[in-house]
């Protein structure tokens, strides 16, 4: 295309006149490492030579004694620190990492620094105490013209400070301002790498340092000057480099690695280009914002052309309206977390997404990558964040944050080491690409599986009375329900849940069926309301599921039962042989006939085909927990009818379906 062309040319226009027109420039210069050829970048005097990979600042030989040695080591191009016309001091960083290698016991001596001085030549007798930086004469005066940041090793005089220390010192061996190093995790004569990094800035010069191989972050502060104007002290340009000692005492001072970018002040006296620099300033502005006007119009078009007309309103927008939304994650960190969504770290996969493990923050997670291109896919998302960010309870699954950057739905869960129920209930050895993990049971006990089941019941229960607002899931089945690690159940994927404003209302309305074929209650075709009931209606066939070990059946209209799980148990019901049904892969020894049928006869009331008639979740908890029978249910299972016969009283205060005929609904949205 032209355009994204059009913007190229324009951004290399502009970065051609930058650097051909600016004043300020950089002095800049990296050497990771140190080889012969970088000599001729260097001012080396006789005693300082590159060996090993380093800068030897003083001789490292074993031919010949090393005593009472000093040496300086400068880059070639001076450094325009201060402009006199201008009235201006420079600023620049510097980072390079010391070897200091005693060679003497118990300690080496004497010291390395890194210094800025117009002379680059190594004062006579500079060795010892003198670091290489004045000696006996210049000492104290103006003359020597320095400015050293050293890094002493030895206490060598009454005014020196400690073994391992640092100090600023101008003109003179004595420092302005020093610090001991005995409080940090620098140790300057360890024989290890020590990275420092020197910061000279509105007149203020830092030294910070860390022993070679930490981050930056971890960096320690070990010396800040006072206020130190260095264009009193120091020739406009100056040259930067090391100087070292050594005295009877001795060791090998290296330099391995060295980098620094300042800037450069630069006198022009050539006023006959000042138009120039107020035009081109101009010119530059004018393409800038020309170009982004390009751009954006570019971008707008480029976006209609790849999103659907009915693309969703701004997802980010809807999140950020709910104030209980969880912790929103950038897309790099959770795409390392999953190794590029690796087809290795893949869960499985179901309703409008792909589910990857990942490890994010140091912690086990679960990512769903919602598909691009389902729209109800991005509904669901939506609902997912505001509705379950905002809930906690021990038997929902855990959200614990979610991204939307480029077109990518992504949310993020805690890590379920046990996966979904369903793969223990149908005998599906394979989950994803992941297989039943070592120590885990294909077979639930009956234990494990009442477990489930009253803790499904406790996270129901929650959403239906113990919320400040009312959440119906609306897809309550048997690959929604988690297992953590000791097999407690957890309610997940909210993708169906809304949420009912006010407490007295009594249902979500929707223009397309919402659920999963099989769960789904039988008016529920007819209405296309979510309720209460709705939900108490997937739990009962959940309940069944759990206690046969059968799948419920694909059931498509309200009329179509006979081969639903629900049937076949309610006619066992009728044959007073209801204990049949239980899974055949339970041992007899472990299961306690009367609570089996207790709890089968209780899915069978909440699948009540009167949604009248079905139990609330706290009668449910109720019956579970032994502090109630269960329900009354008829032998022979009732026609379903529309409208619903109401009971000739309430048995509970949170029944919310209203009565009323209404037009058949023939969209439908299975899951």
């Amino acid at each position: 295309m032209q355009l994204p062309l059009l913007v190229k040319y324009q951004l290399a226009a502009i970065i051609f006149i930058i650097i051909s027109l600016t004043k300020v420039t950089c002095l800049s210069f990296n050497f990771s490492t140190f080889e012969r050829k970088d000599e001729d970048h260097l001012l080396l005097n006789n005693n300082s030579k590159i060996f090993s990979s380093a800068i030897q600042v003083t001789p490292d030989t074993r031919a010949q004694s090393i005593h009472n040695y000093s040496g300086r080591a400068f880059y070639n191009k001076p450094y325009k620190l201060w402009s006199q016309k201008k009235n201006q001091t420079a600023s620049f960083n510097t980072t390079f990492v010391l070897n200091i290698d005693p060679q003497t016991t118990p300690a080496g001596g004497e010291g390395l620094a890194f210094i800025l001085t117009s002379d680059t030549n190594l004062p006579e007798n500079s060795s010892g105490e003198w670091l290489g930086i004045v000696n006996a004469t210049s000492n104290g005066t103006s003359q020597a013209g320095i400015l050293a940041v050293e890094f002493d090793t030895r206490n060598s005089f009454s005014q020196d400070g400690p073994d391992n220390h640092v100090g600023i010192n101008i003109n003179s061996i004595n420092s302005i301002k020093q610090a001991p190093l005995i409080n940090t995790r620098v140790n300057l004569s360890s024989g290890e790498h020590v990275k420092i990094h020197i910061q000279y800035f509105n007149d203020t010069l830092s030294v910070f340092g860390a022993m070679d191989g930490a981050s930056e972050e971890s960096m320690e502060t070990l010396l800040v000057s006072p206020p130190l104007n260095l264009s009193n002290y120091l020739q406009e340009e100056v040259y930067l480099g090391f100087s070292a000692s050594t005295s009877n005492y001795t060791q090998l001072n290296c330099v391995r690695s060295w980098e620094f970018s300042g800037v450069d002040i630069a006198d022009d006296d050539n006023k006959s280009l000042l138009w120039v620099y107020i035009t081109v300033p101009i010119v530059i502005v004018i393409i800038i914002i020309g170009g982004m006007v390009v751009f954006f119009l570019y971008w707008q078009r480029k976006r209609h052309m790849e999103m659907p007309e009915d693309a969703y309103p701004r997802i980010e927008d809807q999140i950020q309206y709910s104030s209980m939304a969880p912790k929103k994650f950038e897309l790099r960190k959770i795409t390392k977390a999953t190794g590029e969504f690796s087809p290795q770290n893949k869960l499985g996969e179901g309703g409008f997404g792909t589910v990857y493990k990942g490890l994010l923050d140091n912690k086990e997670v679960a990512v769903k990558r919602v598909s691009k291109n389902s729209r109800q896919g991005k509904q669901e998302f939506v609902a997912e964040v505001t509705t379950i960010g905002s809930l906690h309870h021990r038997n929902l699954v855990k959200l614990t944050g979610w991204c939307y950057e480029k077109r990518e739905l992504l949310l993020v869960y805690e890590f379920m080491p046990k996966g979904s129920l369903d793969k223990y209930l149908f005998g599906d050895k394979i989950f994803g690409n992941n297989t039943l993990e070592e120590g885990c049971s294909s077979t639930l006990t009956w234990e494990t599986r009442h477990s489930v089941i009253h803790g499904v019941a406790q996270a129901l229960d929650y959403l239906h009375n113990g919320c400040e607002k009312r959440v119906l899931h609306r897809d309550i089945k048997a690959s929604n329900i988690m297992l953590d690690s000791d097999y407690n159940a957890k309610l997940g994927d909210f993708g169906l849940a809304r949420t009912i404003q006010q407490r007295n209302e009594t249902h979500h309305s929707t223009k397309e069926i919402a659920g999963t074929p099989g769960y789904m209650a039988p008016e529920t075709f007819l209405t296309g309301r979510a309720t209460v009931e709705t939900d108490v209606y997937a739990f009962g066939v959940l309940v069944l599921e759990v206690v046969c070990g059968r799948r419920p059946g694909s059931v498509y209209a309200q009329d179509d039962y006979k081969n639903s799980i629900v049937y076949w148990v309610w006619d066992l019901y009728g044959k007073e042989k209801v204990v049949g049904a239980v899974d055949a892969r339970l041992k007899k020894e472990e299961i306690k006939e009367e609570e089996v049928e207790c709890v089968l006869v209780l899915g069978l009331a909440c699948c009540h085909p009167n949604p009248h008639h079905r139990p609330s979740m706290r009668t449910v908890l109720q019956v579970l927990n032994g502090e109630a029978p269960p329900p009354e249910v008829p032998m022979e299972r009732p026609v379903f009818m529309w409208p619903a016969m109401p009971p000739s009283f309430k048995e509970a205060e949170d029944n919310s379906l209203i009565q009323g005929t209404l037009t058949h609904f023939t969209e439908f949205t299975g899951r």
